[in-house]
């Protein structure tokens, strides 16, 4: 059986500073910032040290990036897990984040709240309110860490809005290398601050779990060589399960989220999962979301038959931006061919990580190692 999101994260997790996770003695982890330095030994003036043992120049995320005021910062974070919710304002941009031990597991960012989740002053805190960690800011990396909002429904049956978003980012250039998104409804919002925003993101080898919409938004946004895991969900009686992608690509944006090179396994039954639906939030109802999956294998837990679906019958996903363009895996199998529509070549000149990204090419010098 399947571990919980909360026992998943205490299992995985090195060191932990939250209660109700595993824990580690400090001793267990004798160098917590690894080759990055340390407050006696700093890479540069801008680097801040985070440890949740106090060794180093603050215990919690969000107490470092308030700390972090100005441009071109970076903060090492020590094995543990934070549990905690972390904004990050649009003044702080080229902020960097580094998971010290240089594996995405040892280094987990989670909270555990929900859109239905009562707020203390009154009301609830709505999809965008349930995020872990909300970036704003321009020119954001991250590498090596986890985001993961482990809140359950099944903890929760009195809860409607079971939205719980481990990352929302929103700003321009933001790139995450080597991390892991975990989370059941929502748990990735690939997001702009504002309609008129195109806002650019870049995923490279990081893997991303859930079931509903579980990466959604309207960023032009790049998912180069990720993983995507569906999970499991043993309470319903039919499929389908969940959907993968739920992009909401504003009209006048010319590209909307483009998965190359990827990977989609499952946990539920084979069919039990859309590979998308498009979602035209109310906010925005001229919205035509876009997707691409290009070179990805696409395992059994996709409905080969009918991978699309409809979120409202008022936008049906046939009038959207959803094409494919040699895929290969069970799920990829075109047995009904108006249900999976197909780049040719020529179209598929254009859907690549350049043409999306233009003068920003955050791959250049990335870092090709690291356990997911």
């Amino acid at each position: 059986m399947p571990l919980t999101r909360r026992g998943f994260l205490g299992a995985s997790a090195v060191a932990a500073a939250a209660p109700g996770l595993a824990s580690v003695p400090a001793h267990a982890v004798p160098r917590p910032f690894g080759r990055h330095g340390s407050p006696a030994r700093r890479l540069t003036p801008d680097t801040l040290y985070v440890d949740p043992h106090g060794r180093g120049d603050f215990t919690s995320v969000q107490a470092a990036v308030t700390a972090a005021t100005g441009t071109g910062r970076t903060l090492v974070i020590a094995p543990g897990s934070y549990r905690e919710p972390v904004a990050v304002d649009a003044g702080r941009t080229g902020m960097t984040w580094i998971g010290a031990s240089e594996n995405p597991r040892d280094v987990v960012i989670v909270h555990d709240r929900a859109a239905g989740t009562p707020k203390p002053g009154g009301g609830t805190y709505g999809t965008s309110g349930s995020a872990t960690v909300t970036v704003q800011a321009d020119g954001f990396t991250a590498r090596w860490i986890t985001f993961a909002n482990d809140w359950l429904r099944a903890g929760h049956p009195g809860v409607s809005g079971t939205q719980a978003v481990a990352l929302k980012a929103q700003g321009d250039r933001s790139a995450f290398l080597h991390c892991r998104f975990l989370g059941h409804q929502d748990t990735l919002y690939a997001d702009s601050t504002a309609l008129g925003a195109f806002a650019r993101q870049y995923y490279a080898h990081c893997h991303v779990e859930g079931d509903v919409d579980f990466v959604f938004g309207r960023a032009t946004a790049v998912f180069d060589r990720c993983r995507f895991r569906t999970l499991n969900r043993t309470g319903l009686a039919a499929a389908p399960y969940g959907f993968v992608f739920a992009p909401s690509t504003a009209a006048a944006n010319p590209r909307g989220f483009l998965v190359t090179h990827g990977r989609v396994t499952s946990e539920a039954p084979d069919a039990a999962y859309k590979l998308a639906r498009p979602w035209v939030p109310s906010s925005d109802p001229t919205a035509r979301p876009m997707l691409t999956v290009r070179d990805t294998w696409l395992g059994p837990g996709i409905d080969a038959v009918a991978p699309y679906t409809d979120m409202s019958a008022a936008y049906p996903w046939q009038g959207q931006r959803f094409a494919e363009y040699r895929d290969t895996g069970p799920g990829a199998v075109v047995t009904v061919p108006e249900n999976r529509p197909q780049l040719d070549a020529a179209q598929a000149g254009s859907a690549t990580r350049a043409a999306y990204l233009g003068d920003w090419t955050p791959w250049r010098g990335a870092v090709a190692r690291a356990g997911m």
